[in-house]
């Protein structure tokens, strides 16, 4: 056998080579792409189990569902940005809504009487409520470095029990205020609608637009994703790490408070367990729609995709009649899959690399 014949099966190996290259892009897009395909499959599925799924009116209830949730997942996608986490988002929402509807119901004891503030000073103080925890957890981690799981998972409770203690587990029932206090109008942002779109809905566009140019158009979001990346790298570039920590917790809490006051605005009452659990969908739409729990990749809109995907399959779950408890097992198995696939993206990207290098 000469030289020749040796190396003549040589170039035959290249074409499968770059038929796998082809392959593994493909999947890579597919990967990539998920959020939105199984948006679409869900949709598609729902709409052939029941004629009510895509009607116009459910279709608008859904979106006004899903904004609420968009709007805790934006705050947290800020934090997993970072390479944190925030589960203390459904209890901070639940604080403020009870703090906001203590100033509506009953104001605010000042010992000779009780003064009532307009709504959007409420709201302000609301919002503002939910920064300063958002604070609060952003020192937890920076200033004497309690792992992020830890800190907001005290913070959970600590929220939480606060609301209670707010009215000893009470509920304020009524807070559609009264002209002689000047309170009235709660019910616009979470009720009302605005060229036959839902408030919270616009509400939730204008966060996400905010998010988007922050994160993609100015030197805050440069290095929000860089400390997600490379902390150590961060710091030695000049970056201020803990101050952004601390800033993307500041957002997230009050992220978390608005959407509490969209909730309570809607239910007309606030309760101390406004928002249970809620800091679980928001982390999965945040996972699903991209965003890598060990920070420094993820997009705003992909979260807002994955928020989407979360509302749209509660409630079509609850339209075809699925029981409370599968509905439970459906949530966790896209959380899951969330996961899967995005470490599968990530194997999938860092190999597709090695074989162009």
């Amino acid at each position: 056998m000469t030289d020749t014949e040796v190396r003549t099966p040589a170039p035959a190996s290249a074409p499968p080579a770059k038929g796998n290259v082809a392959l593994a892009k493909a999947a890579l897009w597919l990967l990539r792409g998920r959020t939105l395909i199984v948006l679409v499959v869900l949709v598609v599925i729902f709409s052939a189990i029941s004629s009510e799924y895509l009607t116009q009116s459910n279709l608008i209830l859904m979106t006004k569902h899903v904004a609420i949730n968009a709007i805790l997942a934006i705050g947290v996608t800020f934090v997993i940005l970072t390479g944190g986490i925030d589960l203390s988002v459904g209890s901070i929402a639940g604080l403020s809504s009870m703090i906001v509807g203590g100033l509506l119901f009953s104001g605010l004891d000042v010992g000779t009487g009780h003064i009532f503030f307009s709504v959007a000073v409420v709201i302000v103080i609301g919002i503002v409520v939910g920064a300063l925890v958002g604070g609060l957890n952003g020192l937890l981690v920076t200033r004497f470095k309690v792992a992020p799981f830890i800190a907001t998972l005290g913070i959970l409770y600590v929220a939480r029990g606060a609301a209670q203690l707010l009215s000893d587990g009470g509920t304020f029932p009524d807070l559609s205020g009264t002209p002689e206090r000047g309170n009235e109008g709660f019910r616009f942002i979470g009720v009302d609608s605005l060229l036959g779109i839902p408030v919270a809905v616009w509400i939730m566009v204008l966060v996400a637009a905010a998010a988007i140019v922050v994160t993609t158009r100015t030197p805050f979001g440069r290095r929000i994703f860089a400390v997600g990346g490379n902390e150590r790298a961060a710091v030695l570039s000049g970056i201020r790490v803990n101050r952004v920590k601390i800033a993307v917790y500041v957002i997230s809490g009050a992220c978390a408070a608005l959407a509490g006051l969209l909730l309570t605005s809607e239910l007309g009452a606030a309760y101390p367990d406004t928002a249970t659990t809620y800091e679980l969908n928001a982390i999965a739409a945040a996972v699903l729609g991209g965003t890598a729990l060990a920070g420094g990749r993820g997009t705003i809109i992909g979260t807002v995709m994955g928020a989407f995907v979360i509302g749209f399959l509660s409630d079509g779950l609850v339209l075809v009649g699925v029981s409370t408890f599968w509905q439970s097992v459906v949530k966790g198995a896209v959380i899951i899959f969330a996961v899967v696939t995005e470490q599968a993206q990530q194997r999938l990207q860092s190999s597709l690399n090695k074989r162009t290098a």
